[in-house]
């Protein structure tokens, strides 16, 4: 570590890259002969800046991080606690509850806006938290202690809603079809979750900060913000185009150019000047903090509620629609069968999301696959704590709630009911 300034150095490294102090330690033996091309000892300026910058607090970086880290167990809660419900996709319900963005829940009649905050805090599985909260570790501490607090809070959630909106307007099934078109435009309105674009935010902050401060910058800095941030720039940007199926690139540029466009007109606050943070900042952090707490109450507020859920528009009566909610239902009631007899908890997650993304006919089936759905995951709950069956043997079943029968009984019974119902009307029409 730099005894100037703090920061880290590499072993046998003979200066600091960020200050550019000697990391020779001195002893009482005469110094060895410095090198022909040994840099001049670094200016008091440069040491001063350094020290200034490096030392001051990123509380609200760790804050992020432990918000995050919250929501996360909870999501892992509701899904069972389970290894591999920590592995796989958390369901497209569980997302959902906990604020995941989809466009027809934020449009009206649902006009639920506050979808467009949440999704920042929201994470689909543990290595996509992982990602994101260690780029979190590594940008949010420079940007806070460049900036200040107050600023980094307001980057934050201002670059993760432009990130949300860029997600929500690039929803043009027309045009996310071939290589590029998919790269940034989305083909279904599935959910969408995640601090990437907030943390896009922070790399387009640094890297303007980096271009508009040179002249005045120790060369160490210069090296790591601005133009040196164009290889991390792109490697993303190459990464998002190899997984432009599952990857949100529109969320990606849309808080890149919004960090971007706040850092050229954002003053950073520089060393030796009064830490003194105006009114108009204090007041914005507020803002941006009362929104987040807002975006949590709405959560919260909904949280025992049945989802809204986007009923297809076909011709005749949604007759296009039966057929495909019908076999995803068979296959999910195949799938409460094999758990109840055999224990079989392979491919539940894929069998469920399947379910979930299948058009809807109408509201009640939409009900009523929620219902199955919730039914699913208590019986997957307790197949996961029955012992595992011996080897070449049949799967021992689970012990199951007697309530729980009753529940599944009941579901089938207003099912069937609904099903009868259904021939009649979608299955009749061509």
């Amino acid at each position: 570590m730099c005894r100037s300034c703090g920061a880290i150095v590499g072993a046998g490294q003979l200066h600091c890259s960020v200050c550019g102090a000697s990391t020779t330690a001195q002893t009482n033996r005469a110094p060895a002969p410095a090198p022909a091309n040994n840099p001049p000892p670094p200016d008091k300026e440069t040491v001063r800046f350094a020290r200034a910058v490096l030392n001051r607090p990123y509380k609200f970086t760790i804050a992020l991080l432990v918000a995050n880290l919250f929501v996360f167990m909870l999501m892992w809660g509701m899904s069972g606690l389970t290894f591999r419900a920590l592995l796989e996709p958390f369901p497209e319900p569980v997302l959902l509850v906990f604020g995941a963005q989809v466009n027809y829940l934020i449009n009206a009649p649902n006009n639920q806006w506050w979808r467009l905050v949440t999704p920042m805090f929201v994470h689909v599985e543990v290595i996509h938290l992982m990602m994101n909260m260690f780029s979190l570790l590594i940008l949010g501490p420079f940007v806070e202690k460049l900036y200040g607090s107050a600023k980094f809070v307001v980057f934050w959630v201002a670059c993760g809603i432009a990130g949300s909106i860029a997600t929500y307007l690039t929803l043009r099934p027309s045009l996310g079809e071939g290589y590029f078109g998919s790269f940034i435009f989305r083909s279904s309105d599935g959910p969408a979750a995640g601090a990437s674009g907030a943390l896009f935010g922070l790399v387009g902050v640094l890297f303007v900060f980096g271009i508009k401060y040179r002249h005045e910058l120790p060369e160490g800095f210069k090296r790591v913000f601005g133009t040196g941030l164009l290889p991390i720039i792109f490697i993303n940007l190459f990464i998002g185009f190899v997984g432009r199926s599952f990857i949100g690139n529109a969320a990606h540029l849309g808080g890149l150019f919004a960090g971007a466009a706040l850092a050229v007109f954002v003053d950073f606050r520089r060393p030796g000047v009064r830490a003194g943070i105006t009114t108009a900042w204090r007041a914005l952090q507020v803002l941006s903090l009362a929104l987040i707490a807002l975006g949590a109450y709405k959560v919260v507020r909904n949280f025992g509620r049945p989802l809204p859920v986007m009923v297809s528009k076909n011709q005749n009566g949604n007759s296009r629609a039966f057929p495909a909610y019908v076999g995803a239902m068979n296959k999910l009631q195949e799938k409460v069968a094999a758990v109840i007899h055999k224990n079989d908890l392979t491919d539940l997650a894929a069998i469920t999301d399947q379910a979930m993304q299948a058009p809807v006919p109408d509201e009640r089936a939409a009900e009523l696959r929620t219902r199955l759905v919730a039914i699913l995951a208590k019986l997957a709950a307790a197949a996961a704590e029955a012992s595992p069956p011996p080897e070449n043997s049949a799967g021992r079943p689970p012990v199951l709630d007697q309530k729980l029968m009753d529940e599944l009984d009941a579901w089938r019974k207003d099912y069937n009911d609904w099903l009868k119902n259904a021939i009649k009307t979608y299955a009749t029409t061509s």
